[in-house]
């Protein structure tokens, strides 16, 4: 939660914004965001999957609704901050969704993708790929009494390793006009933090 908290202050998320989390899953980031900006401000946590709406909704999550990334069900200009905590490999389009959430802003608006990334660090890549697999997946499947985590964090990984470049990202972000784009690393990218505001 640390990550996610310092990641959304230092881009600029404050009290009495308006918030949309997209692709919210159990509404980590949602509940950070709705921390920060206070009761005088607004979050609505996104996302397709149902079961993931109702974990959400066991936490503080006090809106949210049902829809994907590529076709948001709102008004343009409906929102100061978007956020997206991890999920960007689930996207089919990166430039359908980026331009949902340039149509979505209001003016100076900024969205903030924190992602999960392949490390440039060989020795690095490699214990996050045993951490993860081995590690992780067992911990997880004995916790759960579910076997089929081992099996998600397999997916996990594999899709981490095969995520949209970070270069394309940026890319995006400038091909669909938002008017400035940042990238924030850390642990040789393996957590990245994307900017971008628009005009």
């Amino acid at each position: 939660m640390w990550h996610r908290r310092k990641a959304l202050r230092e881009a600029g998320l404050s009290e009495g914004m308006r918030v949309l989390d997209v692709a919210c899953g159990p509404g980590l980031v949602t509940q950070c965001a709705a921390e920060i900006v206070g009761p005088s401000g607004y979050v609505i946590g996104l996302d397709p999957s149902t079961g993931m709406l109702r974990e959400a909704q066991k936490g503080f999550c006090p809106s949210l609704v049902q829809g994907v990334a590529e076709a948001l069900p709102f008004l343009d200009a409906s929102f100061d901050f978007i956020s997206m905590g991890y999920a960007l490999r689930h996207v089919s389009d990166l430039s359908v969704t980026f331009r949902q959430y340039l149509r979505v802003l209001r003016p100076e608006g900024v969205v903030l993708v924190m992602e999960i990334s392949r490390p440039r660090s060989k020795m690095l890549r490699r214990l996050s790929r045993f951490y993860v697999k081995s590690v992780l997946g067992l911990a997880l499947t004995i916790a759960t009494r579910n076997p089929s985590m081992h099996t998600l964090m397999n997916y996990w990984w594999d899709t981490t390793e095969r995520c949209v470049p970070p270069e394309m990202i940026t890319k995006t972000f400038k091909d669909v006009g938002f008017a400035c784009t940042s990238t924030k690393e850390v642990f040789s990218g393996l957590l990245r933090d994307y900017t971008a505001v628009k005009a």
